[in-house]
């Protein structure tokens, strides 16, 4: 029996920068969905990169999500910039699979919110010391 194909590395990225945006947005999958007129199992399927996404749906999801279809491909694996080495940086995937979870949301957004430098300094020493770094 043929395994089923994987997903596309560019499907997955764009995927999870969908669900990275929506989160930013606090846009649930089934209001994404009804933006749309699609069932919000497909829109998991989008993100998980299992269903690829069209060019004119692809540019609906930036409208309602309020940004330019190219940041869905920002830092995609193969852009010009990763096979040149400029944008080579581990630490831009890890950042996005932090602020695509939902703890690493909650924490920016509370984050954000802080308004005096100094605090915000603090609550840094304090979780680089609670994490054991000594940067």
């Amino acid at each position: 029996m043929p395994s089923k194909k994987a997903p596309n590395p560019i499907d997955i990225h764009v995927g999870s920068r969908v669900r990275l945006r929506r989160m930013m947005l606090g846009m649930s999958q089934e209001k994404l969905g009804e933006s749309l007129g699609i069932t919000f199992q497909q829109i998991q399927k989008y993100e998980k990169g299992t269903n690829r996404i069209g060019a004119s749906r692809l540019q609906h999801i930036a409208t309602i999500l309020k940004v330019p279809v190219a940041f869905f491909f920002e830092d995609a694996p193969g852009s010009p910039e990763s096979v040149q080495g400029v944008s080579d940086n581990p630490q831009t995937s890890y950042v996005v699979d932090f602020l695509s979870s939902s703890d690493g949301l909650a924490l920016n957004k509370a984050f954000v919110r802080i308004e005096d430098p100094k605090v915000r300094k603090k609550v840094v020493e304090l979780v680089r010391s609670i994490a054991g770094d000594s940067d």
